[in-house]
């Protein structure tokens, strides 16, 4: 089994994330996707930064700095793998019987094979009926006049 950056980030999927960016924002929110350039997708992403301000209360007075925390909600994002600075794990997926994204496990639908072309008379995925039904025109128990065989000349 491979050990590479791919199979190590594939275990928090779906996990709740928060990622530092180079420019000091910081965003949490649930891990959907990466690819090999580590831009990653989040869903219900919040952002978080920390404003500062200086404000000064006389002449000889030192500066004093005040830091405010600012959020701000951003819902689905992609971030591009380049301003990732630091990842870490918040918090284990929701506890879903239903799966990713509230689907049932498979998709929303029920897979049927048709076979080759052929209509399937019977798509409710039960057994076949009982003497296999009706053959399509031109599929009977008889061969069909210029339909496959050799050619014309060649059996003559």
């Amino acid at each position: 089994m491979p050990s590479g950056k791919g199979s190590k980030l594939l275990r928090y999927v779906e996990h709740r994330l928060r990622v530092t960016l180079s420019d000091s924002r910081v965003i949490t929110g649930t891990f959907l996707a990466f690819d090999k350039h580590l831009n990653l997708v989040l869903s219900d992403s919040e952002e978080f930064r920390t404003l500062r301000s200086s404000a000064s209360g006389g002449r000889n007075r030192a500066n004093v700095v005040e830091e405010r925390q600012e959020k701000r909600h951003l819902g689905l994002i992609i971030l591009r793998g380049e301003n990732v600075v630091s990842l870490a794990v918040e918090g284990p997926p929701p506890p879903s019987a239903t799966g990713r994204m509230g689907m049932p496990p498979g998709g929303p639908g029920m897979s049927v094979g048709a076979g080759r072309g052929i209509a399937n008379m019977n798509m409710g995925g039960g057994p076949p009926p009982v003497g296999g039904g009706v053959a399509p025109v031109g599929l009977g128990a008889a061969p069909v006049h210029g339909v496959g065989g050799a050619g014309r000349g060649v059996m003559g």
